[in-house]
């Protein structure tokens, strides 16, 4: 296992109170989709034991907001086990009852630091990882709250088999080319891309979230990266 880590998050945990209806679906459902890394230690690493079947492949979320990309990839997969992260309270209910809607059994949720998770996650154990449009955090004294930085970069390389991939999405064009920067020069890590254009296009099978939908919106371009752990 990686050495204990600090709980580290920054932001919100709650918005609006949460309709009775909702909240008597989370909390219906909560116990039997919520894991934590101590749960994951419990069987030495092995987060594919979490689920009532064995995953063909683990994929992982990490801030999942109101959850329709991990809720439209686990419909599509439903042999794959995906877990996703997310701290916030409102988009957990949202992504718990579309759930039970659509009866996914092959989603396990985490509601606190990604980071602590992929610590005690055993290596090489996720094959695909998403960050799609997490806080910017564009002040340059907030930067060091950025997920993409190198201590759960090289989280994520440990945790990802060789020749996976991590797709990251954001709209900040600054936080554009500080993960390009980051990434980049990184040894466990290349960028997938093609040609100068591609980047700028969602892949076929990259659901669309509803921060996509506002940054088009708004008249800004998201930029779709996907890097691969070199084997």
């Amino acid at each position: 296992m990686a050495e204990a880590r600090q709980r580290s998050i920054y932001g919100r945990r709650r918005g609006k109170p949460l309709r009775p209806g909702r909240r008597r679906t989370l909390e219906t459902h909560w116990p039997e989709l919520a894991i934590t890394p101590e749960d994951v230690q419990r069987n030495d690493g092995d987060a594919g034991a979490l689920f009532g079947f064995e995953p063909a492949a683990l994929w992982l979320e990490i801030g999942f907001g109101a959850g329709e990309h991990l809720a439209a990839q686990a419909l599509a997969h439903p042999d794959i086990g995906f877990i996703g992260c997310e701290p916030f309270e409102n988009g957990i209910a949202r992504l718990v009852t579309q759930i039970e809607a659509d009866g996914l059994s092959n989603l396990r949720l985490y509601n606190d630091d990604a980071a602590l998770l992929l610590a005690a996650l055993r290596p090489a154990s996720l094959d695909r990882a998403f960050l799609l449009f997490p806080d910017p955090w564009p002040k340059r004294r907030h930067n060091k709250r950025r997920f993409v930085n190198p201590d759960n970069i090289a989280l994520m390389a440990r945790a990802l088999r060789p020749g996976s991939l991590w797709r990251i999405a954001t709209d900040e064009m600054s936080y554009c080319r500080w993960i390009l920067a980051h990434m980049t020069s990184h040894p466990d890590f290349t960028w997938q891309v093609a040609g100068p254009g591609d980047w700028r296009h969602r892949a076929d099978d990259w659901p669309q979230t509803r921060y996509e939908a506002k940054a088009l919106e708004q008249g800004r371009r998201p930029a779709f990266l996907t890097f691969r752990r070199r084997a």
